[in-house]
C-alpha cells in the first residue's frame, strides 16, 4: 500500500495585550466583549500580554468580573490547554503572560528575564505537539520592558534562549516587545527568527495606540518554519478594546 501522507498542518496565531481586560486609561472592563473577539479570530494559539491571574478588590467591586482568572475566562471551552507565567504581584493580586492552546501543552516554564526591580517581565515557554507535526513545537510569549537599556538585555536573552531550543524544532516568539525604535528584529536574526510582518511587508506593523496606531511595538517571530503569511485583523471591534491592536500570522511548521 503507498504511504499515507497528511495535509500540512496550517495553524492561526493570535498575539494580544489585553491590558488587564480594561479599555485605554481603564475607563471601562471589556473582558467580556475581548473574549468575543478572540474567539472571532479563531485561532489555533492565543499569546496573551498584560492577562490578569487575580484581582480581589476588582473581583469585588465588578458584578461581571469572572470567578476565573482572566486566561481561563478567555480559553473557556475553546482552547482546551492553558499555561500562564505570573509577572507583576501586587497587594490585590498579580498578572502576566499567558498562552491558549488547542493542542495540549507537553510542559511550560516562566522565565524572569526583569532587568533591575521597577518592571517585572517574564517569558513564558510552552512546549506542544500538534498532530500531525510529530515533533516538539516551542511556544514563546513575552512583554518586554520600558527602557530602551531594559529591552536590550532581555533581547539579549530571549535570542540566547531561542538558540538553546533543539534544531530544527520549530518556535514561535509573539508578545508586546515595545520595541518603537525597531531594534528587535536585527537582535532576533542572531538565533534564527524572522517577524512575519517585515518579511512580508518590510517592517512591523503599527500597533498602538490602538484607535490611531503609530508604534509598531507588537510582533510574532518564526523560527524553523516553512511558511507564514500576516493575517489582517478588522479595525472593529478592536480598536475600542484594549490599548493595543492585535496581529494574526497564518503558520505551516
Amino acid at each position: 500500500m503507498p504511504e499515507q501522507t497528511h495535509p500540512p498542518l496550517r495553524l492561526r496565531v493570535l498575539t494580544v495585550n489585553t491590558h488587564k481586560g480594561f479599555t485605554s486609561f481603564n475607563r471601562r472592563f471589556i473582558l467580556h466583549e475581548l473574549r468575543e473577539a478572540i474567539r472571532q479570530v479563531a485561532a489555533d494559539i492565543v499569546f496573551l500580554q498584560e492577562v490578569t491571574g487575580e484581582h480581589q478588590a476588582h473581583a469585588q467591586r465588578l458584578p461581571d468580573w469572572p470567578k476565573t482568572s482572566h486566561y481561563e475566562f478567555l480559553a473557556d471551552t475553546i482552547w482546551t490547554a492553558h499555561a500562564y507565567g505570573r509577572n507583576a504581584v501586587y497587594p490585590h493580586g498579580h498578572h502576566g503572560n499567558a498562552v491558549l492552546s488547542k493542542f495540549p501543552i507537553v510542559s511550560y516554564e516562566n522565565h524572569d528575564i526583569s532587568v533591575g526591580r521597577h518592571e517585572a517581565r517574564g517569558l513564558l515557554h510552552c512546549v506542544i505537539r500538534p498532530e500531525p507535526l510529530q515533533r516538539d513545537m516551542h511556544l514563546l510569549c513575552v512583554h518586554l520592558g520600558l527602557r530602551e537599556v531594559h529591552r536590550r538585555e532581555q533581547l539579549r536573552r530571549l535570542t540566547a534562549f531561542a538558540r538553546r531550543l533543539p534544531d530544527g524544532e520549530p518556535v514561535i516568539i509573539a508578545g508586546d516587545f515595545n520595541d518603537w525604535r525597531l531594534r528587535a528584529d536585527e537582535v532576533l536574526q542572531g538565533c534564527g527568527a524572522r517577524e512575519v510582518y517585515t518579511s512580508t511587508r518590510g517592517r512591523p506593523v503599527r500597533t498602538f495606540p490602538a484607535r490611531w496606531p503609530v508604534l509598531r511595538l507588537d510582533r510574532i517571530y518564526l523560527k524553523n518554519v516553512a511558511r507564514w503569511h500576516p493575517v489582517a485583523l478588522t479595525a472593529s471591534p478592536w480598536s475600542r478594546l484594549s490599548d493595543h491592536v492585535p496581529i494574526a500570522a497564518e503558520v505551516e511548521p
